[in-house]
């Protein structure tokens, strides 16, 4: 694999991420045009419903980009059901030498397509530079489109013994005031947020990130009997940033008002008792999100652990033990009967051991 290659496609990936939480549902994209070893245009998709990454690069390029190479990490799209045109024949149409290309797109309405088109049109194509980075970087887009629902990441702050709650309910705070800031930015990644009414109705929460993103984020409440107060700040702010209750039939006159305040309800028609997990996914996928981040409370992440939606889990853990057996554990719902019923995880790797310090009077 040749030098050029490798470094031009390391400068399309770095592009691609300067879009991070802006591109949402779509995924991360950068370009790079080289004639002759120097670069002569390049971009990166900047916010969804935006010009694509190849678009902007071939821009810039103008005349120069005939003749030249083009980088970009993701195959140039051929399909048409989106809001902007396809990439792939403007690509095709640019009178450019040669495409290279980290990995084909996962989208079963592209997945090899727009390459095809490329080489029908005579340009040399060359896939699979950066392939893992390129993986990486749009990792919850890559799972969405294999599992055809929502990309699922877990988030819970917890104490070091595993509880996010006293028996009491108390739980501001367990985390330090940096790990919450990070959490917030964490959530700008993805399409929404999810948690239960619990959580709503304990904490009157936002749910927004921070920095806030130009895109819209969707804040999603699983909530059976339509609880949601009609004051709360969810509701409060529903017109300026989308909310969308998922709930069961038969309480007209609480959806009734909660759509009249600008909230979007959804209900499962089969289910009685609780909100379909399963249900709730395939709406959302429906819904056009393509990543969600679920924050509890605890039945909540346990029914999404006991129900395996699930892709990533992110558990911030503050430096203190609770303790007691009442206290609240991260992870409520169903109580598995054997350790081969665990969700086993991978990524850091795990030390020894962990050592803390009480502080002193």
């Amino acid at each position: 694999m040749a030098a050029d290659d490798l470094r031009f496609m390391l400068r399309a990936l770095a592009l691609a991420e300067r879009g991070a939480g802006e591109t949402n549902p779509n995924p991360l994209v950068g370009c790079v045009i080289v004639r002759s070893g120097v670069v002569v245009g390049e971009g990166w998709h900047q916010r969804a419903g935006g010009p694509h990454a190849e678009v902007i690069a071939l821009e810039r390029a103008g005349p120069r980009a005939r003749g030249a190479t083009l980088y970009v990490n993701l195959e140039p799209c051929a399909h048409r059901a989106k809001r902007t045109p396809p990439c792939a024949p403007a690509v095709a149409a640019a009178g450019l030498r040669r495409v290279v290309v980290a990995m084909r797109d996962p989208n079963p309405a592209v997945e090899g397509r727009g390459l095809d088109l490329l080489r029908r049109s005579g340009i040399e194509v060359t896939s699979g530079v950066r392939t893992e980075e390129a993986r990486r970087l749009n990792h919850p887009f890559v799972v969405a489109q294999k599992r055809q629902r929502p990309f699922v990441l877990l988030k819970a702050a917890l104490s070091l013994d595993g509880r996010i709650a006293t028996a009491s309910g108390e739980s501001r705070w367990i985390t330090t005031a940096a790990q919450r800031r990070q959490a917030r930015a964490l959530r700008r990644r993805y399409d929404g947020l999810l948690v239960g009414i619990g959580t709503v109705l304990s904490d009157d929460p936002v749910l927004l990130p921070t920095p806030r993103t130009q895109r819209p984020f969707l804040r999603v409440v699983l909530d059976s009997r339509l609880r949601l107060p009609l004051p709360s700040r969810l509701v409060q702010t529903a017109r300026r940033s989308p909310v969308m209750v998922l709930g069961l039939r038969g309480q007209a006159p609480r959806r009734r008002a909660l759509e009249a305040s600008g909230v979007t309800v959804l209900v499962d028609p089969r289910s009685t008792g609780r909100v379909s997990l399963s249900w709730a996914m395939g709406a959302l996928w429906r819904h056009g999100l393509r990543s969600l981040m679920v924050e509890g409370g605890s039945e909540v992440l346990g029914s999404f652990l006991a129900a395996r939606l699930v892709d990533q889990v992110a558990l911030f853990r503050g430096p203190l033990l609770l303790g007691g057996r009442g206290s609240r554990p991260a992870f409520g719902g169903p109580d598995p009967k054997h350790l081969r019923d665990a969700l086993r995880l991978y990524g850091p790797v795990l030390q020894p051991f962990e050592m803390w310090s009480v502080a002193s009077d």
